[in-house]
């Protein structure tokens, strides 16, 4: 019999794993999630914030297969008789899903999402993003981990299904219909991070009733394809908005805090100072295309960075983090500014000059996708109907966007810009 592991978690209690799980865990490519910061740099204005990207991804898994067992266990029928899902494939798929969970922020770039803005472009599209880097791991460097144990003998997991399903790719067919719970608007990833980000920094802002949650998450059908849908009963609608309003208190309160966003952007320029001196000038990370980069990149590490902080380099950005000397906020509209707010903000910049280090903009941050929306599914006479959850809840269908727009200065010139600003 395989030998189970745990390990104590301050979110869920403990988190177990088996043998191969655990030889994935050991692998260098997750162990270095110990070394990046959950939060960035958060814990220069909540001191608590200080935890990983590692033990976050255990906590997934975890979050993941709760989500998993329950439908299994609820909605059995639905699966096998409508879905075509059988006992065998369902063993299969639970795995799966465990792995790459596990694995799905492998990919991060030192100070969490902070590196993003240091990502190339992909050929003639969007930036790459870490998602990128994790699939690009999985393939170059996790395949031998994942593919040659012994207890992958009776399911024939490779590497690619991993990856596939933490890209959504569509060749999986009915599987895509798991990736929901790593992935979409109530999935295991945002259900453990705003429970654990708000227990480190000691706030209440991101709690909701995640058991409530895991009892009444299930299928549904959807009535253009006949496929399986991720759905919420109506009796767990509430936890559903609890969920979403949580999430719209941790951005507020935590994740957009003006202190937090503007160390994110000091980080940033430091780690362009970096990257240009290691690479003959280049000052963004390798991307995601060959076995070298990804391993060149996965040597970036928060523990690297600070490394060089210490040593007194990264420019002037590391001196003001060692400092901590930030740019100040001298002025920031609402939420979701008006017109008129936005007109102002220019107004101030052209009015301040060079004074201004920084313009922040949350670029409309929508905490709530319509066009793919939780689904509320009720039972009527015996036959399940599923509605969308902002046609039930009028806190959703009032939620706006958050666009907050905030201007830096230098900390010596703070006084004055507000003394200009106070004129404008």
């Amino acid at each position: 019999m395989d030998k189970t592991y745990e390990v104590r978690d301050p979110i869920h209690g403990f988190i177990s794993f088996n043998s191969w799980e655990r030889d994935i865990i050991n692998h260098p490519v997750f162990q270095r999630l110990r070394r990046i910061k959950q939060l960035s740099w958060t814990d220069m204005v909540y001191p608590g914030a200080m935890h990983t990207r590692f033990e976050h991804s255990l906590g997934v898994m975890h979050v993941a297969t709760k989500m998993f067992d329950n439908i299994v266990e609820r909605y059995k029928d639905v699966l096998e008789k409508q879905l075509g899902f059988d006992e065998v494939g369902l063993k299969r798929d639970r795995i799966l899903i465990r792995i790459a969970c596990l694995l799905h922020d492998i990919g991060h770039s030192p100070f969490s999402h902070a590196g993003e803005e240091l990502m190339q472009n992909k050929p003639g599209s969007s930036p790459y993003k870490h998602e990128d880097y994790s699939i690009a791991a999985i393939k170059y460097l996790l395949n031998d981990v994942i593919e040659n144990n012994r207890k992958n003998d009776n399911y024939g997991i490779k590497a690619e299904n991993v990856a596939d399903f933490i890209e959504g790719n569509p060749k999986l067919g009915r599987q895509l219909l798991w990736r929901n719970l790593l992935s979409g608007q109530i999935d295991a990833d945002r259900a453990d991070y705003l429970l654990r980000d708000s227990y480190h920094a000691g706030v209440s802002y991101g709690n909701y009733d995640i058991n409530r949650l895991l009892v009444t998450i299930g299928i549904g059908i959807d009535e253009a394809d006949g496929g399986g849908i991720i759905v919420i009963d109506k009796g767990g609608m509430h936890v559903a908005e609890g969920l979403i309003i949580a999430r719209y208190m941790m951005f507020s309160q935590v994740y957009f805090h003006r202190t937090r966003r503007i160390y994110d952007y000091h980080i940033g320029k430091v780690m362009n100072e970096l990257l240009k001196e290691s690479q003959n000038g280049d000052d963004k990370f390798p991307p995601p295309t060959s076995k070298d980069n990804i391993e060149n990149y996965l040597q970036w590490t928060d523990w690297r960075v600070l490394g060089e902080i210490e040593k007194r380099q990264g420019g002037d950005h590391a001196k003001i983090i060692s400092e901590r000397k930030h740019f100040r906020c001298v002025h920031e509209t609402s939420e979701s500014p008006t017109d008129e707010e936005v007109s102002k903000i220019d107004s101030i910049c052209n009015t301040l000059g060079e004074m201004v280090q920084y313009v922040d903009n949350s670029c409309k941050t929508t905490m709530y996708k319509w066009g793919d929306e939780i689904q509320i599914q009720h039972e009527d006479n015996n036959k399940c109907n599923v509605q969308p959850l902002s046609t039930e809840s009028l806190v959703v269908k009032n939620l706006k966007p958050t666009g907050q727009i905030r201007i830096y200065v230098s900390l010596e010139n703070r006084e004055e810009a507000k003394r200009i600003i106070a004129k404008v």
